[in-house]
């Protein structure tokens, strides 16, 4: 039987929703990005987005339903992201998820936002299964996850302090490049020399597979005030280049380290971060010299999305975990918490 699911998402900036059948057939998918409206400030402004998403929720799910050909009483289950995000960005899909489902009567499932990114694999991999290592990389999260089974998750490793995304962002920032980092440094990065400057990488000796990006990111502000002070121009490119290096390097590395150590023959790529040119090429590189395949979504996928929401919602839903109506926003939402 055939199970249509509407998936919500607010979490952050961008107020989406979709309508995706079986956990992986996309029939509708609408994003309404706040980017241009935050760009100004230099990162997200969280009364701001909350106040936008309340504009925008109604629109964006009424579209989302029509452009699946269907009506709102044909959905047989609302999923809605609760977690991790921005308290008051969060509440918003929340309480239209909330209603949709009360006054339809049907059952609501709680999607971590996560477990939403793992799952755009599922959607652009239609053959795709468990188990397989995944790296979630944004501007909130750099996880690498074990996925043992639908919904079964084990972190090996995590940001000990920014997030891959967030050290783009700041780093972007900091030599004029602007709002939202990841882009525009891969772009200027392109253009750079990616040997001119060495920039450290952060590995831990117990054998852990967590991150640290906030000694790059520091050395890259030092570096910049050094040139400054000599009144010398700042190199963006070469900066963006290997600042983007030294990062990639630690992400690549320790996910291969997670593939080897699970014997898993799949490396998943997932969030914005997974977008990266360099951080694709030198994975896939790196993977294939262990013969391990990998697979990430079109950029459309690695962006926050509803789609993915929903394809969550539907293997939760047939594991049979349903949300009542007094789920709430929980803004630090740790992977697997329910």
């Amino acid at each position: 039987m055939d199970i249509t699911v509407l998936g919500i998402e607010t979490s952050c900036d961008e107020t989406s929703a979709a309508v995706v059948r079986n956990g992986r057939i996309v029939m509708s998918n609408v994003i309404s990005s706040q980017v241009d409206l935050h760009r100004k400030y230099g990162g997200v402004v969280p009364e701001i987005a909350s106040r936008k998403h309340v504009e925008l929720i109604m629109p964006v799910i009424n579209q989302a339903v029509e452009e699946a050909g269907i009506s709102l009483r044909d959905i047989d289950v609302v999923g809605v992201t609760y977690g991790p995000g921005l308290v008051g960005a969060l509440l918003v899909g929340l309480s239209a998820a909330k209603a949709i489902a009360f006054s339809l009567n049907k059952p609501l499932v709680g999607v971590h936002h996560i477990e939403g990114h793992i799952s755009a694999n599922y959607i652009e991999y239609k053959d795709l299964e468990p188990p397989f290592v995944c790296l979630v990389a944004s501007g909130g999260h750099s996880h690498i996850v074990y996925i043992k089974g639908y919904g079964e998750y084990e972190i090996m490793g995590q940001t000990r302090d920014d997030a891959a995304g967030e050290a783009f962002d700041k780093i972007a920032r900091a030599i004029g490049l602007g709002y939202p980092g990841g882009p525009l440094i891969d772009k200027a990065a392109a253009s750079g020399n990616r040997d001119a400057i060495s920039f450290p990488r952060v590995f831990f000796e117990d054998k852990s597979l967590d991150f640290s990006f906030s000694g790059v990111k520091t050395a890259v502000l030092n570096y910049i005030n050094s040139i400054e002070q000599k009144g010398e121009e700042i190199p963006v490119n070469d900066i963006a280049a290997c600042f983007q290096r030294a990062v990639v390097e630690v992400l690549v590395d320790n996910t291969i380290k997670a593939a080897l150590k699970t014997n898993s023959k799949i490396i998943c790529m997932a969030g914005g971060v997974a977008s990266n040119t360099e951080l694709r090429r030198c994975m896939k590189i790196s993977a294939e010299e262990k013969g391990i395949k990998v697979y990430y979504p079109k950029p459309v996928l690695c962006t926050d999305n509803a789609a993915m929401i929903a394809s969550a919602a539907y293997y939760e839903y047939m594991k049979g975990n349903i949300s009542d109506l007094s789920l709430n926003a929980v803004p630090s939402l740790k992977l697997g918490e329910k």
